[in-house]
């Protein structure tokens, strides 16, 4: 059976019907033990409209659903290794009380928080399965824009010292559309998406769909913008308390992926002794 994602993707909804998607898949862990009142009491919908929304998945009823739920969210849950701490609460009772260490302090919060979600919220062959996908195919098109660009960027060139055929989709003079026009299904497009999202973004992962490329969404929630399109949908938060976003979680998951994919593939060492060869007549080091 498809999961929870896939399910309300590919369902037809109403307005009222996507406010509630859009609460489950941001708020699966609490959702999965809510009641049909408690979800409508939330949103501010009626009980019924619940319910509705569960019929229309394919489920005979509410509570089909929220069995369903359930053990999808066990599924991720149950995923993540017993050897993960996190120290957040010691450093924070260690913090100095000064302005610049409260700033810091939380910060950190926000960022071991974001991190936890990676692993609590994607399941761990998610990132198998991408690693799988991006050495698989043809062509690899990397888009990130705007203050996602330094995903983008990193992912672009260590990737590159790994497997061939790895092309950026972001220029300051041709247009990602112009990038990928050629993307075909025996291609894979990597998107680094995170608000405020860009419609650039939601139109190159269109124009990939509808050519039956393979689609890597790395975004924050399981409602965001792109997700519609992910074949592998990988989440994280971006939480901060200032104006722009925390890039440590989608970082993480970028070195995570290029990790798994060093793993993988051979001919790195030989491809690294080329490049350093040249960068040593420029005299980087």
């Amino acid at each position: 059976m498809k999961d929870i994602r896939e399910l309300i993707h590919g369902a037809e909804l109403t307005k009222t019907q996507r406010l509630i998607a859009g609460f489950i898949l941001d708020n699966s862990a609490d959702a999965c033990f809510m009641t049909s009142t408690d979800i409508a009491s939330r949103l501010g919908v009626s009980e019924s409209s619940v319910i509705r929304f569960s019929r229309s998945l394919g489920f005979q009823g509410f509570m089909d659903f929220q069995k369903a739920l359930r053990k999808d969210y066990q599924n991720r849950v149950l995923s993540i290794s017993s050897a993960i701490t996190v120290p957040s609460q010691r450093i924070a009772k260690r913090a100095t009380l000064d302005s610049t260490a409260e700033y810091m302090n939380r910060h950190f919060k926000n960022a071991v928080k974001n991190l936890e979600h990676v692993f609590s919220e994607n399941i761990m062959d998610s990132f198998e399965k991408a690693a799988d996908m991006i050495i698989e195919s043809k062509r690899k098109y990397i888009l990130a824009t705007r203050g996602n660009s330094c995903l983008g960027n990193y992912f672009l060139l260590y990737l590159k010292h790994m497997v061939p055929n790895v092309e950026t989709a972001n220029s300051s003079s041709i247009s990602p559309f112009d990038h990928i026009c050629n993307i075909g299904k025996e291609d894979c497009l990597i998107i680094f998406s995170f608000p405020r999202y860009s419609s650039i973004d939601r139109l190159s992962a269109q124009m990939a769909h509808e050519a039956n490329a393979k689609i890597i969404v790395i975004t924050d929630k399981p409602s965001s913008l792109l997700a519609e399109y992910a074949s592998v949908l990988l989440t994280v938060p971006v939480d901060t308390n200032t104006f722009f976003n925390s890039m440590i979680g989608p970082q993480f998951i970028a070195e995570s992926l290029l990790d798994i994919i060093s793993h993988k593939v051979r001919g790195i060492e030989k491809r690294l002794k080329k490049i350093d060869r040249y960068l040593d007549e420029l005299g980087n080091y």
